[in-house]
């Protein structure tokens, strides 16, 4: 890599960031489009956010990745937020525009892509999504913003499930529910796509998040953890013939158009995409 004073510069800010594959991804994806950029990871901790975002002024930083915890509190201090952004009050790429910081969300659309890169449609479909997160609120808003039928949202903590069925619901028709396996059985065999936001199945030792039984036979199933390949979710919903998707596809498509957003050019996916299952399953 040659650097020069011409050289820009992106990141990613998180706590902790070291684990992010973000790195990696968008610095191949740079340099096989030839373009004269770094991009390094940047840990900040929660308390010094305000002075990062001022920082990426000062330094002329053109853009970064935002990761946990810090999406939420981005999104407060950025100059411009994307409709996607606004809604889920959450900001994943930040990129600066002669010192003005417009925040974006790619999750939601990322989420999407991964989807569509499957052949999987969601428009009419009904939809049964586990957990009430971040990652929830984003994979929430992507399935009723693409046409859904219904969400139904199951979680442990049913008043942070109903905090999020109340944001989500002003998108569409959204139903809470509890962790039950009783609920579940009910709701199961009215579902079409099950998705798992919660990070159940990413340790081995994980229970089950439900019983797994209970999945029907040939639907959709989606977990948005990519390491493992797969989950026991995903491997008890193979057996029973459904299709299954992990979240490898969500975390390359929101780096793929945060450097859209960024460059204004297409992303090298193929590119990109290798250098995440070299990384992740060597």
């Amino acid at each position: 890599m040659k650097l020069s004073g011409k050289t820009e510069v992106y990141g990613v800010i998180g706590y902790p960031v070291k684990h992010s594959l973000s790195p990696p991804m968008q610095t191949k994806a740079f340099q096989s489009l030839g373009i004269d950029a770094v991009y390094v990871p940047f840990e900040v901790k929660p308390e010094r956010i305000k002075e990062a975002a001022e920082g990426l002024r000062a330094l002329n930083i053109k853009g970064v990745n935002v990761t946990v915890p810090h999406k939420e509190k981005i999104a407060e201090l950025v100059d411009y937020l994307s409709e996607d952004a606004e809604f889920l009050g959450a900001v994943n790429v930040v990129k600066n525009v002669d010192g003005e910081l417009h925040g974006y969300n790619t999750d939601v659309d990322g989420f999407l892509q991964s989807l569509l890169d499957e052949g999987v449609e969601i428009e009419g479909k009904r939809v049964t999504m586990f957990g009430a997160g971040g990652a929830a609120r984003a994979v929430g808003y992507a399935v009723l913003k693409a046409g859904a039928k219904f969400l139904n949202i199951v979680n442990r903590n049913f008043s942070r499930g109903k905090e999020v069925g109340e944001l989500l619901g002003k998108r569409g028709n959204v139903l809470v529910f509890p962790l039950k396996d009783g609920t579940v059985s009910t709701l199961l065999k009215d579902t079409d796509i099950i998705i798992n936001t919660t990070s159940v199945g990413m340790k081995p030792d994980d229970p089950p998040l439900f019983d797994y039984s209970l999945i029907p036979e040939g639907i959709t199933v989606v977990d948005i953890i990519y390491n493992p390949p797969e989950t026991p979710l995903l491997e008890a919903a193979k057996k029973k013939g459904c299709k299954t998707i992990n979240g490898l596809g969500m975390l390359l498509w929101q780096g793929a158009f945060a450097f859209e957003i960024w460059t204004g050019r297409r992303a090298p996916v193929d590119v990109m995409r290798k250098v995440l299952e070299e990384e992740l399953y060597g």
